[in-house]
């Protein structure tokens, strides 16, 4: 018998290079198909699921910038990748008979919905995908922060962070310290104060303020959103002090 999922509502962040597979930058097409399949299996067994895709793999505002473009066109830049990624990823789904859609916080009518927190839970609650582009509308925000803020708006009980390499948050970068540590359960003021990357200070404060656990994970694991959504133990938990005493 299916075990039924552990959160009725969560909110996914994916980030654009989770979607870059083997290619330099881009989409990779069988990487995309293995991602649209496992949101497949997730939305079979009852989650109600949200999605916020980064653009990283077409284009970065903060590295824009850094290439002399004005920060605030470079980061209307990226949200316009954000919304070519999602695209894509609802075409995937789509071929794989998943009833989704793709709402924009930047408005492009022809292609895809204007963002509407009552309309996003609608689709959520007759089982269809959300897929949250274009950030969060605004320049100098990172869709770190839009997935947080997204969460919160439609009531989401976790917000899942998948990292494409990563099996979770480090005490240290592992790019750097080959010693590095797996940190398997931190609070979000903790997180902060040591300047850990789970997410960006802005939306990390964004959860804690709010309560909102966060959930990090490697995606590149097969099935470790499902599992996530059985309630095992994958990657790291961040949470308020009394939420993980609750939890214990």
């Amino acid at each position: 018998m299916t075990q039924q999922p552990v959160c009725k509502r969560v909110l996914l962040k994916l980030s654009g290079e989770a979607l870059i597979g083997d290619l330099e930058y881009g989409i990779d097409p069988q990487k995309l198909r293995e991602i649209a399949a496992e949101i497949s299996h997730v939305v079979s067994g009852g989650t109600e699921l949200a999605i916020v895709v980064g653009g990283g793999n077409i284009f970065r505002g903060v590295s824009g910038a850094s290439q002399g473009i004005d920060r605030a066109t470079a980061d209307y830049m990226g949200m316009l990748a954000t919304i070519m990624n999602s695209m894509a990823l609802q075409d995937a789904l789509r071929k794989l008979a998943v009833d989704s859609r793709v709402q924009s916080a930047i408005h492009m009518q022809e292609i895809c919905e204007p963002y509407i927190r009552g309309r996003a839970i609608r689709h959520l609650e007759k089982g269809r995908v959300v897929i949250f582009a274009g950030g969060t509308g605004n320049p100098f925000f990172s869709t770190d922060t839009a997935a947080a803020l997204r969460a919160l708006e439609i009531g989401a009980e976790w917000l899942l962070m998948a990292k494409k390499k990563y099996d979770g948050v480090y005490d240290a970068d592992p790019e750097l310290d080959p010693h590095a540590r797996l940190i398997e359960r931190i609070t979000h003021r903790e997180a902060l104060e040591r300047g850990l990357r789970v997410m960006d200070s802005t939306a990390l404060s964004l959860c804690m303020d709010n309560r909102l656990p966060i959930m990090v994970f490697n995606m590149s694991v097969p099935e470790n959103i499902r599992r996530v959504l059985r309630g095992e133990r994958v990657g790291t938990i961040v949470m308020n002090d009394e939420e993980e005493r609750g939890e214990q």
